[in-house]
């Protein structure tokens, strides 16, 4: 946050990187798969319903974007 009267309402939008690993979906989870996860941002944000190939679509590509996830030390 710079706290600059420009960056006012501008957001980070998280990486799309391994987005199929990180459910559920959105800052209070309610989105429990990748599919409704798509679904809803496509009407929130674009005001448009897609049809059921399309999510699908969308989803494998998104899958495209998985690679090995970091190994954590505890």
């Amino acid at each position: 946050m710079t706290k600059k009267e420009f960056d006012k309402n501008i957001y980070r939008v998280p990486s799309l990187r391994n987005v199929e690993c990180t459910y559920p979906y959105f800052h209070d989870g309610s989105a429990k798969t990748l599919e409704e996860a798509v679904r809803k941002m496509a009407y929130h944000n674009l005001g448009i319903e897609l049809e059921t190939q399309e999510v699908r679509l969308i989803v494998k590509f998104l899958k495209t974007l998985t690679g090995e996830l970091p190994k954590y030390e505890k």
